[in-house]
């Protein structure tokens, strides 16, 4: 098994297929410009399997196949077909919800465990205004395919930035309630590209909680292992959960199991690393399997206490951030 200096046991790929995205929300992607790379900057899908297939040789049990958008390439279904039969214990997908509907019982088919979809409004004017895009009624369609189909369970994720859906907590609160989902509540931040955040506009998990208490009796569920990102609970009388990520105000960095592959060949050890570490290079160089999970390994041994967010000097990566896999 992985571990870094800390002797936290590394279980857990997040796996960019690619940085585009068909939706530009406003904590994530700039309005201006393309934040994508070209085709030819990523890695081709039998350098993905390659890479998959010498991390779950240290032991990995979780896969999450992440973007940008994941449904936007072309040959992602292929992709987890390949992932589920390596005998990925836990195989999941973060994906906007956009295209869903038409994919998901070809997910499930594939292989495919669990779904995490992003939706941060139930408005369909202010779902517009964050996404910049007319998609709500292609997402409602997709939480109800990926439901139909199969994928347990399904979690809806909403970035919960002040100002801008704050005022929606009991709302998602009760569509979780009438939709018998698993609502996650994901504090704000820094990685919008383009560099707006403020600490003023984070509202933390506490603060949501204590609303969704003034409403309804919330029972507190045991996490399933210590490095799970989200405290969760249950409505005591009736359907539906609440998960709670508080990424900024009680991090988790201690307990911190995840390694992260971009898209375009780099390992990153922690969302918000300095730097990201070339892989591609040395899949494309010829080197051996044994060479590049040695790499690896070092690596993982320089993998970051924490993230630093609330120390005073903290300075998110210049690179335009995007977010890949949560």
């Amino acid at each position: 098994m992985l571990r870094d200096s800390y002797n936290r046991p590394i279980t857990d790929l997040r796996v960019s297929v690619t940085n585009r995205c068909n939706f530009r929300c406003v904590y994530c992607r700039s309005a201006q410009g393309d934040n994508g790379f070209e085709d030819n900057g990523i890695l081709e899908w039998e350098e993905l399997e390659r890479l998959c297939r010498i991390f779950l040789g240290f032991g990995i049990r979780k896969i999450r196949v992440t973007g940008g958008e994941p449904l936007v390439r072309r040959g992602v279904l292929d992709f987890i077909f390949r992932l589920s039969r390596m005998g990925v214990q836990d195989l999941s997908m973060t994906t906007n919800g956009h295209l869903l509907g038409q994919h998901a019982g070809e997910l499930r088919a594939a292989g495919l465990h669990r779904i995490n979809i992003s939706l941060d409004s139930i408005k369909p004017e202010k779902f517009a205004r964050i996404t910049r895009t007319d998609s709500f009624s292609k997402v409602m369609a997709g939480i109800e395919a990926a439901q139909r189909a199969g994928l347990k369970p399904v979690k809806v994720n909403a970035v919960i930035v002040r100002g801008l859906n704050d005022d929606e907590i009991e709302d998602f609160g009760q569509f979780a309630r009438e939709h018998d989902v698993t609502m996650r509540f994901i504090e704000f931040m820094p990685l919008d590209a383009d560099h707006k955040w403020q600490r003023k506009l984070v509202v933390t998990a506490d603060e949501i909680l204590e609303r969704l208490r003034r409403r309804w009796e919330l029972v507190p569920l045991d996490r399933d292992h210590a490095s799970d990102t989200a405290l969760k609970f249950r409505f005591a009388d009736g359907p539906g959960e609440i998960g709670l990520v508080a990424s900024v105000s009680k991090p988790f960095c201690g307990f911190c199991s995840r390694i992260r592959l971009t898209a375009d060949g780099k390992i990153r050890t922690c969302l918000f690393s300095m730097l990201d570490h070339d892989v591609k290079s040395w899949l494309r160089d010829g080197r051996s399997d044994e060479a590049i999970a040695e790499y690896i390994v070092g690596l993982v041994s320089r993998k970051e206490a924490g993230h630093r967010i609330n120390e005073p000097d903290f300075k998110p990566p210049s690179r335009t951030m995007v977010y890949i896999g949560g």
